[in-house]
């Protein structure tokens, strides 16, 4: 962190939490591998938010402290999870025709790149990366607003194999919440501190300031 830099980025948890906070009342949630994960450990328990695990899980609750896990029951990164009153198995045709039938209000993804039209590139890096395939990219994510090299993850279009086109929403990152908009990013909130000439230094695409 440079010596005058004022503000400070969010860690893994505290990202989660911070999105956590925006998921409405009575929502249906798919949380991807890697930090989406985290999102369930968040929710306030008098909120109901029904949390899907495309492993086959409806109505997963948060992480189970040490002493209460259940060896058998798992989310899709292999992580202990709880379950909900009211919670359900399925197999996997099940689980995933429930996502591709559009009844789930929100799917929560890392990305190695968003692009201002709401493009998604989160499974390879180039044509020629070695990843199995687009579902297996989740675990890749890094939850970072740029590359440990210093390039922007949200752009103009996206330089990575897409996953899916103009299908994100909204974006967090350690420094922001951005909404994906007909005009372009458009910052809805930012870690104290940081000013939005700070953050337009760090992503390539304009953005529209709060």
């Amino acid at each position: 962190m440079a010596a005058n830099q004022n503000w400070r980025p969010l860690e893994r948890e505290a990202l989660a939490a911070r999105l956590a906070q925006d998921i409405p009342e009575g929502w249906s949630v798919n949380l991807g591998i890697g930090i989406p994960t985290l999102v369930g450990n968040y929710v306030p328990p008098e909120r109901e938010v029904i949390f899907h695990s495309e492993n086959g899980i409806l109505g997963m609750g948060p992480a189970p402290p040490p002493e209460k896990i259940n060896r058998w029951l798992i989310n899709a990164s292999s992580q202990y999870v709880t379950l909900r009153p009211g919670a359900s198995f399925m197999s996997h045709s099940d689980s995933f025709a429930l996502v591709r039938g559009g009844h789930l209000d929100l799917c929560v993804l890392g990305a190695f790149q968003v692009a201002e039209n709401g493009d998604l590139a989160n499974w390879a890096r180039s044509e020629d990366d070695n990843a199995p395939a687009i579902g297996g990219a989740m675990d890749l994510a890094a939850g970072a607003h740029t590359t440990r090299a210093g390039e922007a993850r949200l752009l103009r279009r996206c330089t990575y194999p897409l996953t899916a086109a103009a299908c994100v929403k909204r974006v967090y990152t350690e420094l922001a919440v951005i909404d994906v908009t007909p005009r372009g990013f458009a910052v809805v909130d930012m870690v104290p501190g940081l000013s939005l000439e700070e953050l337009q230094a760090r992503t390539d695409a304009p953005l529209l300031g709060r």
